[in-house]
């Protein structure tokens, strides 16, 4: 079993709600299983503030309760999403890191497609740093946000929808401009990845997504390794349509594998580790 530092512990008494049931979700999600006690003491949380945290887990469906603890449900629902905040959090470390490195790819003077989701907004604020020309279009409200800050990335939103409880737009007339669009680089991101299948919980996410791929001449697929799982609702694509993944080193080999297999160049990230006991 893994654990903290006894500093890295106290440190945590003032996480916010979401931030720690992110790293319950995180922590579970490494060791299949987790009992209270050990949540508690990993986090540096109570008890007692665990189990209300586990309880609120359960009704959003991202866990499954066991005697004493927490486990991943054994079959999640195609549909079932974490709501944005959590997501934020989720991989945070892995998160940025596959971002960097994806801006990393981007060469001065392309034209850009911003995918929605939170390993996205990291890569967009990568490339802000970098302070690179660029232009950008994203189909997401807080990307657009954070381009907006850089002094030379010209941001186009591609309008549309937005979708309940998020930032990004989806339907038209976001899915006929980029229709038009002949763009260099697509930085997508997924819901999933299940053998070659790239996958997402919503319909009209992923037909927003398809557009993109068709209007780009370069797809590099931007997602950490909790991703590799069951397939969610819908299929995007097929991993034959990607030309990069950016991943961690979390991933199981084979999986790796299969994308190379399918013509992918796959770029790994290392996160930092926590210390075994």
């Amino acid at each position: 079993m893994r654990r903290r530092s006894a500093s890295t512990r106290e440190g945590r008494q003032d996480l916010l709600p979401v931030q720690r049931q992110a790293l319950i979700l995180d922590h579970v999600r490494q060791h299949g299983a987790a009992s209270i006690h050990d949540l508690a003491a990993a986090i540096g949380s109570s008890v007692s503030t665990i189990r209300r945290d586990l309880d609120r887990l359960e009704k959003r469906r991202a866990l499954a309760r066991a005697h004493g603890g927490a486990a991943l449900p054994a079959e999640p629902a195609a549909t079932f999403e974490p709501a944005p905040e959590l997501a934020e959090q989720l991989a945070r470390a892995e998160k940025r890191l596959i971002g960097a490195a994806a801006a990393d790819m981007l060469a001065p003077g392309e034209s850009v497609i911003f995918d929605s989701g939170s390993t996205v907004r990291w890569a967009a604020q990568a490339a802000m740093a970098r302070a690179i020309p660029l232009t950008a279009v994203t189909n997401d409200l807080g990307i657009a946000q954070v381009l907006a800050q850089s002094e030379t990335i010209r941001v186009i939103v591609s309008g549309g929808t937005v979708r309940h409880g998020s930032l990004s737009l989806t339907g038209d007339p976001g899915r006929d401009f980029l229709a038009g669009l002949h763009a260099d680089t697509l930085l997508l991101g997924t819901h999933t990845i299940s053998g070659t299948a790239i996958t997402d919980t919503s319909v009209e996410i992923a037909a927003m997504k398809r557009a993109m791929i068709r209007a780009a001449r370069r797809v590099i697929l931007l997602a950490d390794s909790t991703k590799f799982r069951l397939p969610a609702f819908c299929t995007i694509c097929d991993l034959d349509e990607i030309d990069a993944l950016v991943t961690d080193d979390g991933v199981d080999p084979g999986d790796l594998d299969a994308a190379r297999a399918r013509g992918v160049t796959v770029s790994l990230v290392s996160a930092p580790r926590e210390t075994p006991r």
